[in-house]
């Protein structure tokens, strides 16, 4: 127990919800003890020699003394490989099933006795003791695993002896356990996989000067340095802050940026794990270069592995195709909204949209916390506070405001509760090995959980989105579904012994944790598609894992209202946008605090340019209205609402190409310049699309800061000043705006004093410019048209053209087209 939770451990003593508290938890932690086995002796072992081949469509089968390996190219030129009969499916991450075999795929026999598949965009290099290589097709080794190692109950460990001369890896010995060789493929764990309870390590060597991105929602990054990472998504119990690890969504996905190139690799595997990260150093010992490492250690599951190889962009765009295409939020959700745990009443929602409403500032949503519902319990109202929620909701509609309702998944234990009746009679309840219900205490108090790795628990509950609907909801937020059962000590979730369906395969809280909000996020998703089949849903999550893009997108959670909470903020964005999730933004303000008046104006400055703009704040914490915190933030931040408004096109744009090409809206600076090196290490700013380059100021008492450039020409919007990089330059930041820079030749969609319009920034002359629009079709599921413009000098003047649109396939037209049909301002020129 860490300092931290000790002091929670004495405050909860002297409560009703703290003694319950305990006594859950103590109750957990003797099903735990009475229900999973003891690990007892293990026995270590290695796949072993390479004994023989077997070539299948796009790969093959290699089988080895003791394991044997899957290798598959699927068409598109994702690299999978999967030990002991683990292969892509069944995932809760892939879409659509398993993805097409690339039938120019082959496996051949390699050159020092073992074998490899060549492909269109990478090479798999298979050792003779099971040593995996991924190479360019230039021949550039981009990751190398060395043969995994397993641990296995039933034996003690065999004599240790090095794999390859490589440290960090343990050859085991030759025996058998029953007369068959240990690791041979046997009973398959769910989800894909034999020896579900085998930990297991595998150890991955990347370029010396590789840097790691990813694993999800990380406090501090984007950038991963040396440390370790836990995958397990986790209530951290607080206000988090840069050191605070893991948090609520962590995903086995690294996305790994070389001189020789990226990729992007994905441990299918939902049980808890560790990953351990070391940079590499060049000219290290002796003038030779020290990779970079990865290390995970998985308490159980299969060990199958995904790689994708490609530009940032390519990769991002194949791992969209693997696991399913990013929801496009409706247009009403890219503007500011506001939220509170602790509106209180209809009355206080009426008086902070009149708030907005009066000093002209814009507001497109109200989100409602559990303090609107009676007593706490989901998809319930408080009558008394709000006695005719549905009617606000559609008077505040008439304003341009919608409302959104929080949804937790623990449901009241009480007989007289009748979703608890309802969902105990439809069998929806996680329960124990004994058959009985797993309780823990939430907000409610005593609470079961649905079981969203079942499918008739996901049908049962997504019909309860139609209570929400009804009351006027127009979205809902998802929290405390990692899940959370409040505890003084350890991981505040379900013991690990709970029995869930894990789709009829069958398993335990070990393998289905990670993925119960993702299942949670499905039932909402399909239940709200379902109810109102000609709108898109607004579903965000608190938690989730990789796929989650599919329904919806996240938050911050409990971030600090704090410099560092603030820093953490753009980090969490940006490596989530690498894991495939575009749709996130902070509380702004953070959580928990009371923000001065200079922190929360850089953050709400800071969110005008994220995905998901939206204040908000705990019950006990200061205001976050933009009045309250004086005249002067009040019209710096109404100057960036404004200008958040004026880019809305811009935004719906970057939605819906995220939708086809995977791509986020909020980038690291690297993103199309991989190569530079300093580009890679830089974390305070970012690109919105390809257009802007973003430099929040994340430190107290500054009105200047310094921003790194990526090659060509770049226009401070505030001046029209130019600045060529790459390179570093020292730009004002006065209270008022943080610096924003255009790249020459970008045409953007914004909203002018008549309409859409297009704001065009002068390319260097000689060169030649462009970008995308995609117009708002409306809040359904049409797939509207891409328009693509051409910006170019002529005749002394810049001119922009409308090329052929891109349609729903994507195909491209080509040529010198019309006028754009817009109306066009040129800036810099």
């Amino acid at each position: 127990m860490n300092g931290r939770e000790l002091v929670r451990a004495v405050k909860d003593v002297g409560s009703a919800r703290g003694l319950r508290a305990w006594r859950a938890a103590l109750r957990h932690d003797r099903a735990d003890a009475a229900q999973l086995p003891a690990r007892g002796q293990e026995r270590a072992r290695v796949p072993g020699a390479l004994t023989g081949a077997e070539p299948r469509p796009a790969g093959g089968v290699l089988r080895f003394a003791r394991s044997e390996l899957r290798v598959l190219v699927a068409v598109g030129g994702a690299v999978f490989w999967g030990w002991d009969g683990a292969g892509p499916t069944p995932s809760y991450a892939l879409a659509g099933g398993e993805p097409e075999p690339d039938p120019r795929a082959v496996l051949e026999p390699d050159t020092d006795g073992g074998w490899r598949v060549v492909s269109e965009r990478a090479t798999v290099v298979v050792s003779r003791t099971g040593t995996v290589e991924v190479r360019t097709p230039g021949g550039t080794v981009l990751r190398r695993d060395l043969p995994p190692r397993w641990w296995e109950p039933g034996a003690v460990d065999g004599s240790p002896g090095a794999v390859e001369g490589r440290p960090g890896v343990v050859e085991g010995s030759r025996r058998v356990v029953d007369g068959s060789p240990v690791g041979a493929p046997g009973a398959r764990g769910a989800l894909g996989g034999a020896h579900e309870g085998a930990r297991w390590l595998q150890r991955s060597e990347v370029a010396a000067d590789a840097r790691f991105f990813g694993l999800g929602g990380r406090a501090a990054g984007p950038r991963l340095r040396d440390g370790r990472y836990r995958l397990w998504n986790t209530d951290p119990k607080g206000g988090f802050g840069p050191d605070d690890d893991p948090l609520y969504i962590t995903m086995p996905v690294q996305l790994v940026v070389a001189d020789a190139g990226t990729h992007l690799v994905f441990h299918d595997n939902t049980w808890d794990g560790r990953v351990t990260l070391r940079e590499g150093e060049e000219g290290a010992g002796s003038g030779q270069d020290r990779p970079g490492t990865s290390e995970l250690r998985m308490d159980g599951g299969p060990l199958r592995t995904w790689v994708l190889v490609g530009t940032p962009a390519r990769v991002l765009q194949g791992w969209a195709a693997l696991t399913g295409a990013p929801a496009v939020p409706p247009s009403w959700a890219l503007g500011h909204q506001h939220a509170r745990w602790g509106f209180g009443s209809a009355a206080e929602v009426r008086r902070v949209v009149a708030g907005y409403r009066d000093r002209g500032l814009p507001l497109s949503a109200v989100h409602l916390d559990i303090d609107h519902y009676d007593r706490h319990r989901v998809f319930t109202v408080d009558r008394e506070a709000f006695p005719d929620l549905a009617g606000l909701a559609t008077e505040l509609r008439g304003q341009g405001v919608r409302l959104v309702s929080i949804v937790d998944p623990a449901v009241r234990a009480a007989e007289d509760e009748p979703l608890y009746r309802e969902g105990r009679a439809a069998g929806a309840f996680v329960r124990d090995a004994r058959g009985r219900e797993v309780r823990g205490e939430v907000w409610p108090g005593e609470c079961v959980y649905p079981d969203f790795t079942d499918p008739a628990a996901r049908e049962w509950w997504s019909g309860l989105y139609a209570e929400r609907l009804a009351q006027g909801f127009s979205g809902v937020w998802h929290d405390m579904n990692e899940p959370v059962s409040f505890r003084p000590y350890g991981d505040m979730t379900l013991p690990r012994s709970a029995r869930h369906a894990l789709e009829g395969a069958g398993g335990d809280h070990r393998q289905a944790h990670n993925v119960y909000a993702l299942g949670m996020a499905r039932a909402g998703y399909e239940g709200l598609v379902r109810l109102r089949p000609h709108e898109r849903p607004f579903l965000f999550s608190r938690s989730g894992w990789a796929g989650m893009q599919r329904y919806g997108g996240t938050w911050s959670g409990d971030v600090e209202s704090s410099w560092p909470g603030l820093r953490a903020s753009l980090a969490l964005v940006l490596g989530l946008g690498l894991c495939g999730v575009p749709y996130s933004g902070p509380d702004v303000g953070g959580f928990g605090g009371s923000p001065s008046p200079e922190l929360f104006l850089r953050w709400f400055q800071l969110g005008a340019y994220l995905p998901l703009f939206r204040t908000h704040a705990a019950i006990w914490a200061g205001r976050r209205e933009p009045w309250e915190f004086g005249p002067e933030v009040l019209e710096h931040a109404r100057a960036a609402l404004a200008e958040r408004e004026r880019l809305l096109p811009y935004f719906m744009t970057l939605a819906q190409l995220a939708r086809r090409t995977g791509a986020p809206y909020v980038r690291p600076l690297w993103w199309s310049a991989p190569e530079d090196r300093a580009l890679r290490d830089c974390e305070d700013a970012f690109l919105l699309g390809d257009a802007l380059l973003v430099a929040p100021v994340l430190e107290p008492g500054a009105d200047r800061r310094a921003v790194r450039l990526p090659r060509g020409r770049w226009y401070d919007t505030a001046t029209g000043t130019p600045y060529e990089g790459p390179g570093q330059v020292l730009l004002d930041a006065p209270p008022g705006r943080i610096p924003v820079l255009a790249r020459a030749g970008a045409v953007l969609p914004v909203a002018g004093a008549d309409g859409l319009e297009l704001e065009v920034w002068a390319p260097a002359l000689g060169r030649t410019g462009g970008g995308l629009l995609v117009r708002d079709a409306g809040d359904g599921f049409e797939v509207p048209e891409v328009e693509r413009f051409t910006a170019r000098w002529r005749a002394g003047e810049v001119v922009v053209t409308r090329d052929a649109a891109l349609g729903g396939g994507g195909t491209s037209g080509s040529g010198e087209g019309p006028e754009p049909g817009l109306p066009v301002r040129v800036r810099g020129a």
